[in-house]
């Protein structure tokens, strides 16, 4: 009984200040499992926040992609270039504004023409474009902030003077819902562009604190709101639009949505939706480089795989008893 005895009482040293064993190998452990924070080296930290750093990076690229395609769209029709002339929201087409069913037809149009229509009119974000099929683009305004295309307005200022055209007066019920939207949406789109390219260089401050984070998804969230609020008025607002001036028999005038310019605006919403979420989830996802530097949270364990404080793997004994790795 006392050769047991001794064997389990089995000190280090002889002494009162004397450890066994099995206390040694229990506090070697619990250093080994709890790495000391300020022992971290910066390119540990930086090793550990890798996964954070990355998607605060595809924020600003996701914001970047969108402030280009937002870019386009503001200068959409802005002159009678081959590029930017095939960017707008909505094309009246007026060669033929007189219906073929009416006798001397092509005679009356040619008139019309005389008396100052052009063939088509394309709308822009701040202006319009007016030309004629074989020539192409002729003119375009004047930019102007919060602009609006005021059909009625335009048309009258083209006639020579003392020439009227006679619309029909349902058009008129629309003219101020069309100035309201048209406005907001001008003021909407440009809020959203100057949000998202400076979010493109705050973005990135969510690597360092979760904290930071919150304001910057705050403001990513407001710039996608606007882009996506201005695309879904632009949208609804133009489609209103062209149904109802092409709903009228007694004129024959076409109306046609740009497609270049709904793809551009729409995939510039798009990417500002996937920016906003991705900081979103940033808030409460990813260890920051704040919280591995106060041991809140580890971050990637290949920050870790070199260092001495490390956690080791569990090791598996063999057939005969030996350890294998």
């Amino acid at each position: 009984m006392q050769i047991f005895r001794g064997r389990k009482s089995r000190t280090t040293s002889n002494g009162p200040n004397s450890m066994t064993v099995t206390d040694r190998h229990s506090a070697e452990t619990d250093q080994t499992s709890t790495p000391p924070h300020e022992q971290l080296s910066k390119s540990q930290i930086k090793r550990a926040t890798r996964t954070r750093k990355t998607f605060a990076l595809l924020t600003s690229f996701f914001l970047a992609i969108s402030v280009v395609f937002l870019i386009v769209v503001e200068i959409g029709n802005t002159n009678g270039s081959k590029i930017r002339g095939s960017i707008y929201f909505l094309k009246l087409d007026l060669s033929n504004i007189v219906p073929a069913t009416t006798p001397n037809s092509i005679l009356i149009n040619t008139i019309a023409q005389t008396l100052g229509l052009h063939d088509f009119y394309q709308i822009g974000l701040w202006n319009f474009c007016e030309g004629f099929k074989a020539e192409g683009i002729t003119y375009c305004s004047k930019p102007e902030t919060l602009y609006w295309f005021d059909p009625v307005e335009t048309l009258q200022q083209e006639l020579l003077a003392g020439a009227t055209i006679a619309l029909p007066a349902q058009i008129n019920t629309i003219l101020n819902l069309l100035k309201l939207a048209s406005q907001w949406m001008f003021a909407l789109f440009l809020t959203g562009a100057v949000l998202s390219f400076v979010m493109i260089l705050v973005a990135p401050m969510a690597i360092y604190s979760r904290w930071a984070t919150v304001p910057v998804a705050l403001f990513t969230l407001l710039a996608a709101l606007c882009t996506t609020v201005a695309t879904v008025v632009a949208t609804a607002l133009f489609i209103i639009f062209r149904n109802a001036i092409s709903s009228f028999d007694e004129l024959n005038i076409g109306a046609s949505i740009g497609v270049t310019m709904f793809a551009l605006m729409w995939v510039a919403a798009a990417f500002s939706i996937f920016a906003a979420l991705l900081q979103i989830g940033l808030c409460c996802c990813c260890a920051s480089r704040r919280d591995v530097k106060h041991g809140r949270k580890r971050g990637s364990r290949k920050a870790y795989s070199n260092s001495a404080y490390s956690t080791e793997k569990p090791q598996r004994k063999g057939l005969v008893g030996t350890n294998k790795s």
